[in-house]
């Protein structure tokens, strides 16, 4: 507690007010986070720089995890959610201000990592010196080019090249080479795509037309290019070598300025030799090149890693006293006699080293030389954090593109308009927050409570002595201390005080994490929050001109009016109160739980745009059903819910709760703050079609016997449904049925869409989301404004559909589109097969010639939704186990419409146009396109779908997992075993140069991944841990459905063929979760067997 409150003194009353003069100063102001794979020393480096501050002590850096706030962080001994504190440097002249968030590595919670580098305008990336670039080191790396900020290096554990690797110094300089380079070539790929990605742009809007000899030089662009200040080297000052752990880093510039001293080289000239194949020429005393090539210790080993090197083995390895006061008393270190009599090595050697290359120094002298101040934000970012959507910067309204000037200037002047961006709602305990905190007193007020306390206790003295006089000898009398129960004015003042202090520490509050881009936010100051689907040109149109978020506002869509009630200084686990936060600062601000659910902008403009959503690297893809366990305690699940669902980015919450573990009990413990049951984790499927097998399960070429035996299938299913007496499948597989008022008969027939179609539907199906936008506000008559970039892309699918679909099958496939499904943006496609029926294309927008054109008759165009109806609903739900359908194409091969006497009395008929089919409805007078006939229609289009897919063989997709494992050598046959176990598949293994560690990459069902971690970690006594990814769905081999059929099949599985079946398995889990009817065989009265000798 006394702790507490000095570091509350020294933080209140110096901390704070130097921070806030440092915020008026953007110049010296750096927003920066902190990434890494898991485990390469993020935290620990984070409790080193806070310790340069005095929040904490420089021992228990990388012990006490200061960061690391919540409970089960503690415990796991891993980051969950990022965190920011603000912390004061001293570099030269000058003095910063340094916003630091650190940011989990594990990519369970890589939402984090992208809700931090949004905030910032550069990043410390930590790289172990050992394991080398992993797999989470490139998706941290490709999120900081994705939000174009820079980023240095930290090559931390240093220390394990000498402890666990035993490398000589030379053996380390070459394998931190190698390290280098890796990084190097993972910046290099980012930016040659980036380069060619321009250049083609560019030539797509010249509308070059190339000749018959044009050769395409794809090197000319990377060529023009300059990409040398992208890339990591020590003697560009963005690499710092550090062993975190120990409490020492240092840059090449530091050794620099040591040798120039001693050596009398020019410090310049050490700084571009001391990393590379440079060696001291000690006759000539001259730096030459060609160290490798002539035999000589390369510059660096000689002067700087035998340095640490021989410090190691003194301290470390052999312990000498001698040796070690020797080069304490030569570098001009004093420690104290406690740490030099420590048991442990490391203590004396951590003292050493923190005096003579503290890390904080090495690494914040690196930020402040090397990463940008806001002033240097530049325009690209700014311009592409303002394009929303498909929209082009230069679409946006004037007044909207004219706020991007703000943005660059980072104006805190009183005119400037004030722009926000919360990445994030944090929840903070009530008691935490500074207004319900007991607040440490004042010396006056401490010396005026001493007082009070000593005048009580003279009038306690006094009224004793009174009671004594008067009382005889063998009386006692008991006195009450002052605010006991004789006084009770006191105690019921104490009560009023504290009533509603307990009845605000009762729930959580919640504070959003922002970052100020222009103008001054002020506490108590109406702001205007755009939601991401604002539109400043609507919200300009709508409000009144220079109307203020203080105005009467009329209602805008995703446009609301707020107070901020207050704003908050980061610091770590604490949070200080402010009363404004100029531009460029990173903060806190409370009261925005109602009006923000995950992330907003905030403006006091309303031409501002909202910002792009945040780049999330993993999507959540398992559900978990949850329910309260006693009922009347809906209310409650429901609200923490919602809370969990602000608390955490990467949260889905609809029907069902998405997440891992730690968001339930986030939900038992913190949110909801009741009992509830969780199902089983919910997997999803998809169900497709493939092209008929030509060899049996006996790798036997088939005949046409299997093929007549999946006719014969679906022929026996048929007679079941209700539809019975109406359907006729052919032997191709086409399925035709008639409503049960025989006004209308529709035939379909489904086909296998090529692979590279469906991934291209996947991807693009945000586009085809905006394509039907487009087609319906043309059906309704609207005017839609479609940005020219989107229509480019429109037809550059169209174009790349046209690509893929090749062949007699798919001839003019992409012209005769009729829809897209499930959900009118799914990855399965409905055809128009229907001969002479001509309607819009789904690409009219592209050609407005086409806009104009009518069907050929009224009536199809009438009941032309009731077919897509039907198909969006086949598609929503397989035949198989009801989960959706992808990759599927169905083509309507026929439509035909029946004129019925009570039709002919209804309605006219309506002759078609020369060339085309007559058609003929009933009933448009009465009930028009929504009567019984289009529903008869929408039950009929998906039944003959779901038939049509059932004439083909089935097969189900899963949920894959990409896995990256890292293991030793002597463990690597135990991963292999698990990974075999459960269905997974090794891609391909490497081993880490200079290392004993292999880094495998396989895939793994997403069915088959729960406890695989644990699995993992037991099999191999936690020497490999998994990370595993969302990355794509695969087709599940073995038919579900699959029974022998031909001789050789009998012969080989038997009559019953029980074995496993994978496929199986997975459909019916499913159909037994839905409540579906499982064809299974139950033993229910199994008799006990019974031997002759012994009646059991």
């Amino acid at each position: 507690m006394i702790n507490d409150l000095f570091r509350y003194v020294i933080m209140g009353h110096k901390g704070l007010d130097k921070i806030i003069a440092l915020q008026k100063n953007p110049a010296n102001i750096r927003n920066l986070c902190i990434l890494a794979h898991v485990d390469h020393g993020k935290t620990t480096l984070a409790d080193c720089l806070v310790a340069s501050n005095g929040i904490i002590s420089s021992r228990l850096a990388g012990k006490l995890r200061y960061l690391d706030s919540r409970e089960d962080e503690q415990l796991r001994g891993i980051t969950m959610k990022s965190s920011a504190i603000s912390l004061h440097y001293a570099f030269g002249e000058y003095e910063y201000l340094l916003n630091l968030i650190d940011s989990p590595g594990h990519v369970d919670f890589s939402s984090e990592v992208s809700t931090a580098v949004r905030l910032c305008d550069g990043a410390i990336v930590i790289v172990d010196a050992v394991e080398g670039v992993c797999p989470q080191t490139q998706a941290v790396l490709r999120q900081a080019w994705l939000e174009n900020i820079r980023p240095v290096l930290v090559l931390n554990k240093m220390d394990r090249l000498i402890s666990e690797l035993k490398l000589t110094s030379l053996e380390a300089f070459t394998h931190l080479q190698k390290i280098l380079e890796q990084v190097n070539a993972v910046t290099g790929a980012l930016f040659t795509s980036k380069v060619l990605e321009e250049r083609a742009e560019k030539e797509d809007h010249a509308g070059e037309t190339p000749g018959a000899d044009q050769v395409y030089d794809w090197s000319a662009g990377l060529e023009e290019t300059d990409d040398s200040h992208l890339y990591f080297s020590p003697d560009q000052g963005n690499v710092v070598f550090a062993s975190a752990i120990d409490g020492w880093g240092f840059s090449i510039q530091q050794f620099a300025r040591i040798y120039s001293q001693k050596m009398g080289i020019r410090e310049e000239v050490l700084c571009k030799t001391l990393w590379g194949d440079f060696f001291l020429n000690a006759k000539a005393k001259k730096i030459m090149k060609g160290a490798q090539a002539k035999g000589k210790k390369p510059l660096f080993v000689q002067l700087v890693l035998d340095n640490i090197w021989t410090l190691y083995d003194a301290v470390v390895t052999r312990r000498d006293k001698e040796k070690v006061e020797k080069m304490m008393t030569s570098l001009g270190v004093k420690v104290m006699a406690r740490d030099s009599r420590h048991s442990d090595p490391k203590v004396l050697l951590s003292a050493i080293c923190s005096q003579w290359l503290p890390i904080s120094q090495a690494v914040l002298s690196m930020v402040c030389e090397k990463l940008p101040s806001p002033l240097d934000i530049s325009t690209e970012r700014v311009e592409r954090l303002m394009s929303v959507g498909a929209r082009q910067f230069d679409s946006l309204p004037e007044r909207t593109q004219e706020l991007k000037n703000a943005f660059v200037q980072c104006s805190s002047e009183a005119e400037a308009p004030v722009i926000v961006f919360v990445s994030k709602m944090f929840a903070v305990d009530a008691k935490a927050l500074p207004q319900n905190k007991q607040r440490p007193l004042t010396h006056e007020e401490l010396a005026e409570r001493r007082e009070q306390a000593r005048q009580r206790h003279a009038d306690r003295m006094a009224a004793n002595q009174q009671a004594q006089s008067s009382a005889g000898p063998a009386h006692y009398v008991v006195s009450l201390p002052a605010g006991g129960e004789g006084d009770p004015i006191q105690m019921e003042s104490l009560a009023a005080v504290k009533e509603p202090e307990v009845e605000e520490v009762a729930k959580d509050t919640f504070v959003a994490f922002a970052r100020v881009y222009s103008g001054v936010v002020r506490r108590g100051q109406k702001v205007f929050i755009l939601g991401p689907k604002y539109d400043p040109a609507q919200g300009l149109n709508m409000l009144p001109e220079g109307c203020m978020a203080s105005d009467s506002v009329p209602e805008v869509p995703h446009l609301t009016c707020c107070t901020l009630d207050s704003l908050y200084l980061l610091m770590g686990r604490e949070l200080e109160e402010l009363d404004e936060v100029p531009s460029g600062n990173v903060l806190g601000i409370g009261g925005l739980e109602d009006f923000v659910l995950k992330s907003a902008t905030i403006s006091t403009s309303p031409a501002c745009p909202p910002f792009i959503p945040l780049n999330f690297e993993a999507t959540p893809i398992v559900r978990v059903a949850i329910e309260p366990k006693h009922p009347s305690e809906m209310p409650k699940l429901v609200r923490g819910m919602r809370l969990l669902n602000q608390a955490d980015p990467c949260a889905e919450v609809l029907i069902q709760e998405t997440g891992e573990h730690r968001c339930l009990d986030d939900l038992r413990q913190r949110f909801a703050k009741i009992e509830i049951t969780a199902s089983k984790p919910i997997i999803p499927f998809r169900e497709t079609v493939v092209r008929p097998p030509k060899l049996d399960m006996v790798n036997e070429e088939l005949g046409r016997q299997h093929k007549t035996a999946i006719i014969h299938q679906v022929k026996e299913e048929a007679p079941q449904s209700r539809f019975s007496d109406t359907l006729h499948v052919d032997p191709g597989g086409l399925v035709t049925i008639t409503t049960p008022n025989r006004l209308a008969t529709v035939g379909v027939c489904a086909l296998p869409l090529p692979t590279e179609v469906t991934c291209l539907l996947e991807a693009s199906s945000e586009l085809v989301r905006t394509l039907e936008q487009v087609n319906m506000s043309l059906r309704e008559g609207r005017s839609l404004t479609v940005s020219p970039r989107t229509l480019e892309d429109i037809a550059h699918l169209k174009a790349r559909l046209a690509a893929l679909l090749q062949g007699h099958k798919w001839k003019n496939a992409v012209e005769h589109i009729w829809a897209f499904g499930p959900r009118r943006y799914g990855p399965n496609i409905l055809l128009n097969s229907v001969e002479g029926y001509q309607r819009p294309s789904v690409w009219q927008c592209l050609d407005p010639a086409e806009k104009g054109a009518e069907p050929c008759a009224a009536a199809l165009r009438d009941l032309d939704n009731s077919i897509v109806s039907g198909f969006q609903l086949a598609t929503l739900s397989g035949p198989m186990c009801e989960e959706p359908l992808m990759g599927v194409c169905f083509s309507v091969e026929r439509w035909d419409l029946q004129q019925t006497r009570a039709a002919a009395a209804a309605t006219p008929e309506e002759e078609a146009g020369p060339g085309q089919v007559t058609r003929h409805w009933a009933g448009a007078g009465s009930a028009g396109c929504y009567g019984p006939v289009s529903g008869q229609l929408i039950a009929v289009m998906k039944e003959a779908c779901r038939h049509a897919f059932q004439a083909r063989p089935q097969r189900l997709m899963a949920a894959m997992y990409t896995c990256e494992i890292m293991a030793t050598a002597e463990v690597l046959g135990r991963v292999y075993g698990v990974l075999g176990k459960r269905e997974g598949r090794v891609l391909h293994e490497e081993m880490k140069e200079g290392t004993d560690m292999f880094l495998i990459s396989a895939v793994l069902p997403v069915a088959e991944s729960f406890g695989f971690a644990d699995e993992i970690r037991k099999r191999t006594s936690g020497l490999a841990s998994p990370q595993l990814v969302f990355s794509h769905w695969e087709v599940i081999a073995s038919d579900p459905y699959w029974v022998p059929t031909t001789e050789e099949e009998y012969l080989h599985f038997g009559e019953k063929a029980d074995s496993a079946n994978q496929a199986l398995k997975y459909m019916n889990a499913v159909r037994r979760r839905k409540g579906l009817y499982v064809e299974e065989k139950t033993v229910e009265h199994a008799e006990k067997q019974r031997t002759l000798s012994k009646n059991k």
